[in-house]
C-alpha cells in the first residue's frame, strides 16, 4: 500500500510487496448434519425465509398504535398474525421486511379500518385468537400465513388498500 509523500522513507529500505499466508485452509463445505445444500426447501409448515427477517419485530412494535382491534381481540395475536404475512410478502419479492408488508397484513384483515365488515371481524376473530402463544399456536399461524394468497401479496400495498374491503374475501383466500 502506498504511504502519503509526508511519511518519511528510509531509501536503503526494500520495497514491500504482498506475500500470502503460509497455510490455506480447505474451502468451506456444506457438511454439517442440519446444512441446507442446494436450495431452501419449500412446502407445508416450513415458513418463507428471507434476509433480515428480525427487522419484521420492530417494524411490529412500530405498527402497534395503529392496529384497531374489535372487542376480545389482542393486539398482541394481531401482531403474531401480521407478522408472519408481513414475512411471506417480503421472501417473495427477496428482500426484507418493510412497513408496507405489514401494512398489506393489517389493511386485509381490516386491522386499519375503524368500521371492518362484520363477518370479515369474526372469521378474523376465530384465526388470530391466541397466536401470540405462537410455540402452542404454530400450525395455525401456518395455516393461516399460508392461506392468503400469493397474488395478494405480490401486488403494491395501495392497489390492496383500494380494493378493500369490498373483496376482502378475496384478498385473505376466503371466496371465490
Amino acid at each position: 500500500m502506498a504511504a502519503p509523500q509526508f511519511v518519511p522513507v528510509d531509501p536503503m529500505e526494500r520495497p514491500r510487496a504482498y506475500r500470502g499466508p503460509d497455510y490455506v485452509p480447505a474451502p468451506w463445505t456444506a457438511d454439517r448434519p442440519a446444512a441446507v445444500v442446494g436450495r431452501q426447501p419449500s412446502g407445508p409448515r416450513l415458513g418463507s425465509p428471507g434476509p433480515d427477517q428480525g427487522y419484521a419485530l420492530l417494524l411490529a412494535e412500530r405498527m402497534r398504535d395503529r392496529v384497531i382491534v374489535a372487542g376480545g381481540e389482542s393486539v398482541d395475536d394481531v401482531l403474531a398474525g401480521c407478522l408472519g404475512i408481513a414475512l411471506r410478502r417480503a421472501s417473495l419479492f427477496g428482500r426484507a421486511p418493510v412497513v408496507h408488508d405489514f401494512t398489506v397484513a393489517l389493511t386485509i384483515w381490516g386491522y386499519l379500518d375503524p368500521n371492518p365488515p362484520a363477518d370479515l371481524v369474526a372469521m378474523r376473530r376465530e384465526k388470530f385468537d391466541g397466536l401470540r402463544h405462537l410455540a402452542h399456536h404454530y400450525a395455525e399461524a401456518r395455516a393461516l400465513v399460508d392461506g392468503i394468497p400469493e397474488q395478494t401479496l405480490r401486488r403494491p400495498h395501495v392497489e390492496v388498500a383500494g380494493e378493500y374491503p369490498q373483496r376482502w374475501t378475496h384478498l385473505v383466500g376466503a371466496g371465490a
